[in-house]
C-alpha cells in the first residue's frame, strides 16, 4: 500500500481521538518552556519547539540516536513521546528504565504501544502489549503515576486483522500481489472501523483493542523540598 494510504486509511493509530486530545494537553502543557522530545518521531512533527529523535537522519530528525542511549542528562526532559516504537526494540524494559532516566521528577512519558496489529517489521518486530502489559513496562522502570487509556478499539483491531486475513487469502495464487490486495482488503473493510465508537462502550472490548498508551508522571525524587 502507498504510504499516504497508510496513513490516512490502515495504521492511523497516531491520530485516534484518544491520542489527539491527550496528546494536544499535554502539548499545551509543556509547549512553551519545556524541552519535549519525540522518539521515533520519522516525518512526524507534533509541536514546532519538540526535539524529534530517530535512529537515521531525515528532514525532520533534530537527532539521530538510539531511545536505548539518548543523549540527555538525567532529569532534563519535560515531555517524552514515543509512538508505536517500543514493539519494534529488542529490549523494551530496558528502553523504558532510559525513559525514565531523562524525565525530570513532575515530567511525563507518554507512550502508545498496539496490542492487536500485523506484523509490521521495519526492520523488526518483536512484542505486543496488553494493558497490564503497558502498565507494567512503566511501573518497573520507576514511574508510579501511571494512567492507562485505549488507542483504538476492538473494531480497529478486528479491522487490522481481517485486512491481513484477506489480502493473503486473495493472494495465495499470486503472492506477489499481497500489497494490492491488502491496499483494496484496507479499503473495503475501512467501514468496520466505525464500530468502535459502539464497542468501546462493553467492558470487555479491550480485549481485542488496537492499542494502548499510557501518561506516566516520573515522582519528585526522594527527600526533595516541598516547594
Amino acid at each position: 500500500m502507498g504510504a499516504n494510504l497508510v496513513t490516512a486509511i490502515y495504521a492511523n493509530h497516531n491520530t485516534s481521538r484518544n491520542v489527539v486530545q491527550r496528546l494536544g494537553e499535554l502539548l499545551s502543557r509543556f509547549g512553551d518552556t519545556g524541552l519535549m522530545v519525540n522518539i521515533g518521531a520519522g516525518a512526524t512533527r507534533l509541536h514546532p519547539r519538540m526535539k524529534n529523535l530517530d535512529i537515521a537522519p531525515g528532514e525532520n530528525i533534530d537527532i539521530v540516536g538510539s531511545v536505548m542511549e539518548m543523549p540527555f542528562d538525567d532529569d532534563s526532559v519535560d515531555l517524552l513521546v514515543t509512538q508505536e516504537v517500543l514493539e519494534h526494540v529488542s529490549h523494551p524494559f530496558r528502553a523504558m528504565e532510559e525513559i525514565h532516566r531523562v524525565i525530570r521528577p513532575g515530567g511525563v512519558a507518554f507512550v502508545q504501544l498496539p496490542f492487536v496489529i500485523g506484523d509490521h517489521p521495519c526492520p523488526n518486530d518483536y512484542w505486543r502489549f496488553t494493558r497490564q502489559g503497558i502498565v507494567e513496562l512503566a511501573r518497573q522502570a520507576g514511574f508510579s503515576d501511571v494512567k492507562l487509556d485505549v488507542t483504538v478499539g476492538s473494531a480497529n483491531g478486528f479491522y487490522r486483522i481481517a485486512v491481513e486475513f484477506f489480502a493473503i487469502l486473495l493472494s495465495l495464487p499470486l503472492p506477489r500481489l499481497y500489497r494490492y490486495a491488502k491496499g483494496g482488503s484496507a479499503l473495503f473493510l475501512y467501514p468496520l472501523k466505525w464500530l468502535d465508537r459502539l464497542m468501546v462502550r462493553h467492558p470487555q472490548a479491550h480485549r481485542v483493542a488496537g492499542g494502548f498508551f499510557i501518561i506516566a508522571t516520573k515522582g519528585e525524587a526522594a527527600g526533595a523540598a516541598a516547594p
